[in-house]
């Protein structure tokens, strides 16, 4: 090679990039990667329209998860009646599984978008595609619930001297007197329900839908409800006046509301979330 064809100690150098533009980019399986619709406060009435239309096009296996939450209902009457202060730790634990219950419910509004006509046995099995992903998010749910349970009977603990008596009738626990304890009990359950909603109001749906993985699932669930609080604390005031409601007939209301909501919540995952 000849002097001239040898590079010249003069000729530029490619510069490095700026500190600012290394990583700019997310990456694409990132939570804050995927794009969130802006909601309004007529999305949820939809939602709960969709819901029933969903209902009304497989009315079978929607009323066979109903059942299903009858039948929970119905065996937390049995328990309160020997043991009413593991009852409403129980019950936190079923608000927990509400999501997971849901999932055949998700399948089933899921096909029907796709134009196929749903299967109970699809539905039943529809966890199996994603199954350690949806087995991650279920385990962080139920350290929340035992924590959540734990934290009802140091209320419990501490609100009386023993464990009272409240066998057959809640009129006792609501008697004026424990109103120290009704007051730290709800407060203690509306911090642990706010944060088991914030992360999985529609992680299920989505981890049902796309494949992404628990974390990413869960965090955009809270960036939906962190950017867009007046309307998802609107979607769950909704879902708990419904639930307060279908549970007054002795729990005979959720053999409806409890598959509608369940539709519903597919179609407020679908019209938050971005394809």
């Amino acid at each position: 090679m000849t002097p001239a064809e040898l590079p010249s100690s003069d000729a530029p150098r490619p510069q490095p990039l700026p500190p600012s533009a290394v990583n700019e980019e997310i990456p694409a399986d990132s939570a804050f990667a995927i794009r969130l619709r802006p909601l309004g406060f007529g999305d949820p009435v939809r939602w709960l329209a969709a819901g029933w239309a969903d209902f009304r096009r497989a009315p079978l296996i929607g009323l066979f998860f109903g059942a299903c939450f009858m039948l929970m209902g119905w065996c937390l009457l049995g328990v309160y009646e020997h043991a009413p202060i593991y009852t409403l730790a129980l019950s936190a634990g079923f608000l927990l599984m509400g999501p997971f219950l849901c999932l055949g419910l998700y399948q089933v509004s899921r096909r029907l978008q796709q134009g196929y006509q749903p299967r109970l046995l699809d539905c039943l099995t529809a966890w199996r595609k994603r199954m350690s992903q949806i087995a991650i998010f279920g385990t962080v749910l139920l350290i929340l619930e035992m924590i959540w349970g734990r934290a009802a009977l140091v209320v419990f603990a501490v609100s009386f001297d023993g464990m009272p008596d409240l066998s057959g009738s809640l009129v006792k626990l609501l008697n004026p007197e424990n109103l120290g304890f009704i007051v730290a009990y709800l407060g203690v359950g509306a911090f642990f329900a706010g944060l088991i909603y914030a992360v999985s109001v529609i992680s299920i749906p989505m981890l049902l839908d796309r494949p992404t993985d628990a974390v990413t699932a869960g965090l955009t669930s809270l960036r939906l409800v962190l950017t867009q609080t007046g309307v998802m604390l609107f979607w769950g005031a909704l879902i708990t006046v419904l639930v307060v409601l279908a549970l007054l007939p002795g729990f005979a209301g959720l053999l409806v509301v409890g598959p509608v909501l369940g539709h519903a919540s597919w179609h407020a995952y679908r019209a938050a979330v971005e394809d």
